[in-house]
C-alpha cells in the first residue's frame, strides 16, 4: 500500500470523528453548556490518554519544565473548543466548518509575531484570498450581526495560536506530554467555568447523554491522531486536501439530519479558503527543496 493510499485512509478516519464530534455536541448540547461539554470531553481524554501512555511506555515522558507554555496553549485551546462547540448549536454545521478552516491563514500572519517566522509575500497573498473567502462564507451585514458567525470566525484565531505554541512546545516537549496537558487543564478549566455559570453546580451528563459525551472525547482525541499520522507519511500537500472532504460531508449530514440548505456560497467561499492554503502550503515545500 502506497503513502497516499494509507495517508488518505487516515484522514477518512479523521473526517469520521470529526463529523460525529460535530453531530454528538450539537445533539448534547441540549442538556449540557460548552463549559460541561468540555469538562466531560476532558476527563475521556485524561483516561484515554493515560492508558494508552502507560501501554506505549510513555508516561515518563510528561515533564514539569514547560507548564506555563502548556498553559497558555491551553488557554487558547479551551477558547476555541468552547466557541466551536457554541457555532455548532446556532449556524449551519457547513458554516462552522468553513470557517475553522481558516485557521491556517492566521497562522501564516501570527507566526511572525510569536515565532519570530518571516512572513512572505505568498503568504500575504494567501491571507488576502482566505479573508475573500471569509467574507463570502460570513456574509457579514452591521445591521444583523450573528454571534454565531463570530464565534466560528474567533474559535479559527484563537485555534491558530494554538498550533503556533504546540509547535513551540514540540521542539523540546513530546506527544505524550502535549496531550496529558491538554486533557488535564481542559478538564480544569472546563470544571471551574462550568460551575461559576452553574452557580455552583455541574450538570450530570442522562443516561441518554453519557455516550455521547464520551463519543467527543475519543472522537476529539482520535482525529488529531488520524490527522499527526496522515501527515507523518504524506506531505501537507496531499493531506490537506483530503481535509477539505469534511465541507461537502458535513453539509450533506446537516441537510439529511437537521434540514440546513446547502448553500452554493459557503462552498463558494470554502474554495477560496482551500485555495489560499494550498497554494500557501506547495509553495512552502517548493521553498524548502530549494
Amino acid at each position: 500500500m502506497n503513502n497516499t493510499l494509507r495517508a488518505a485512509l487516515w484522514m477518512i478516519g479523521a473526517i469520521t470523528a470529526f463529523t460525529s464530534m460535530a453531530i454528538a455536541g450539537r445533539v448534547v448540547s441540549a442538556e449540557l453548556n460548552t463549559f460541561e461539554i468540555m469538562f466531560y470531553r476532558s476527563l475521556t481524554g485524561i483516561a484515554i490518554v493515560l492508558c494508552f501512555a502507560k501501554y506505549a511506555g510513555t508516561i515518563r515522558q510528561i515533564g514539569g519544565n514547560r507548564r506555563r507554555l502548556h498553559f497558555i496553549r491551553n488557554i487558547f485551546h479551551f477558547a476555541g473548543q468552547n466557541l466551536w462547540f457554541y457555532a455548532l448549536t446556532v449556524i449551519p454545521l457547513a458554516q462552522v466548518f468553513a470557517l475553522e478552516f481558516t485557521t491556517p491563514i492566521w497562522v501564516v500572519l501570527l507566526s511572525p509575531l510569536i515565532l519570530k517566522e518571516r512572513l512572505t509575500a505568498i503568504g500575504l497573498l494567501c491571507a488576502a484570498l482566505g479573508f475573500l473567502g471569509i467574507l463570502i462564507v460570513a456574509r457579514p451585514d452591521p445591521a444583523t450581526l450573528d454571534l454565531g458567525i463570530l464565534a466560528g470566525a474567533a474559535c479559527a484565531v484563537c485555534f491558530a495560536f494554538t498550533a503556533i505554541f504546540t509547535r513551540k512546545l514540540t521542539r523540546t516537549e513530546s506527544i505524550t506530554s502535549i496531550l496529558f496537558y491538554l486533557t488535564v487543564m481542559q478538564a480544569v478549566f472546563g470544571g471551574i467555568c462550568a460551575l461559576i455559570y452553574g452557580g455552583g453546580q455541574i450538570t450530570l451528563p442522562s443516561f441518554a447523554g453519557l455516550p455521547l459525551v464520551i463519543l467527543i472525547g475519543v472522537a476529539g482525541l482520535m482525529a488529531h491522531l488520524c490527522l499527526t499520522q496522515a501527515l507523518s507519511i504524506a506531505p501537507a500537500s496531499v493531506v490537506m486536501p483530503i481535509d477539505f472532504v469534511r465541507l461537502p460531508v458535513i453539509a450533506i449530514v446537516g441537510t439529511l439530519l437537521y434540514q440546513e440548505p446547502i448553500d452554493a456560497l459557503v462552498f463558494v467561499g470554502a474554495g477560496l479558503i482551500f485555495a489560499a492554503n494550498y497554494i500557501n502550503i506547495t509553495r512552502g515545500q517548493r521553498a524548502q527543496h530549494n
